[in-house]
């Protein structure tokens, strides 16, 4: 079963033989990522190696209906946009994919969330239907299995009494929250957390003026009093998340890669170090388009690890942890 060879991948070999595999499949199975493919002259017959494999703009998927499977879909989620913009529609298939694939992520960089407190601060999110970011952080609330673990909206004496409470009482405590709506946390309550990790999934959901990462963790890390703000990086047209523990420098699982692509020239890539677009590869995605280049900037520092810096100037103010450079 091809989800369980994704989830297993181990090697750099194992994972360009099945990006290539899967590239195949959508190629065959997806007619609008096939049509693209085609208008690029890239076929499965041309293409042999990952960075021969055309990345689907991300625009398409407020379009079109970008699928690669025969099945109907379980759920869409949908982004959140802005006013008068149009919102992306993903159309996902199989949710088990899905739940494997942040569950299996989470596990690899913060470990078993049944060992840990989560809350979550998103009202922009709650406030709307569709969003990925909700069933996740649901899904992982439910198998904290801790009671003092949900959902917070307006609430925020109630959050700040909680937080302190169960972070002086030794727990493990997760605070997964949009930017603006912790940094109102942060203008309002006085803290000096010891044992409480604070992530942001970033945007101002047009709250607030939009911040450099920079500038937003060194007012987010003063404000909790821990040493590190940590971010996750996803995105409703993806599957898969990677995380960052500090510094915006950003790790993916085993079967998602990040590639800097020219943006000067959208079919090159640029080395380490040097600033340019985001290439996702989601092999979680293969019910839609694993390949997508998205507005987001970014620079690869070593190996896996990538600096995202924020959004093209003329891009939509969209998605999860996406900040104005």
């Amino acid at each position: 079963m091809l989800a369980e060879r994704i989830f297993n991948i181990s090697t750099q070999q194992g994972f360009e033989e099945i990006t290539l595999e899967v590239f195949s499949y959508q190629f065959q199975h997806n007619p609008v990522y096939k049509e693209f493919c085609l208008l690029l002259e890239r076929t499965p017959e041309t293409v042999s190696q990952i960075k021969d494999i055309p990345f689907l703009p991300i625009e398409f998927f407020k379009k079109k209906k970008v699928v690669s499977s025969n099945n109907k879909a379980e759920i869409m989620f949908t982004s959140s946009g802005t006013t008068g913009t149009a919102t992306s529609k993903h159309y996902v298939t199989d949710l088990k994919v899905y739940e494997e694939s942040f569950f299996k992520a989470f596990e690899l960089f913060y470990g078993n969330p049944e060992d840990m407190v989560i809350l979550a601060l998103l009202p922009s999110y709650l406030e709307r239907q569709g969003s990925s970011l909700i069933y996740m952080a649901d899904s992982l609330i439910k198998r904290s299995k801790h009671p003092e673990s949900g959902f917070y909206l307006d609430n925020l004496e109630t959050l700040q009494q909680q937080l302190k409470d169960l972070d002086r009482s030794g727990k493990k405590i997760l605070l997964l929250g949009v930017s603006f709506a912790l940094l109102d946390l942060v203008e309002t309550y006085e803290f000096n957390l010891k044992n409480t990790t604070i992530m942001e999934t970033g945007g101002m959901k047009g709250r607030r003026k939009e911040m450099i990462r920079e500038e937003l963790h060194k007012v987010l890390a003063k404000g909790f009093g821990v040493d590190e703000i940590h971010s996750e990086y996803g995105m409703t047209e993806l599957l898969s998340q990677s995380y960052s523990k500090g510094n915006g420098i950003f790790e993916t699982p085993p079967w998602m890669k990040i590639l800097i692509r020219d943006p000067e020239d959208a079919l090159s890539y640029l080395p380490e170090y040097k600033t340019g677009g985001i290439n996702v590869i989601d092999l979680a995605n293969f019910n839609s388009c694993s390949f997508i280049a998205t507005q987001d900037l970014a620079k690869n520092i070593k190996g896996d690890f990538t600096e995202i810096l924020g959004r093209f100037d003329n891009s939509d103010i969209r998605g999860c942890n996406l900040l104005v450079l």
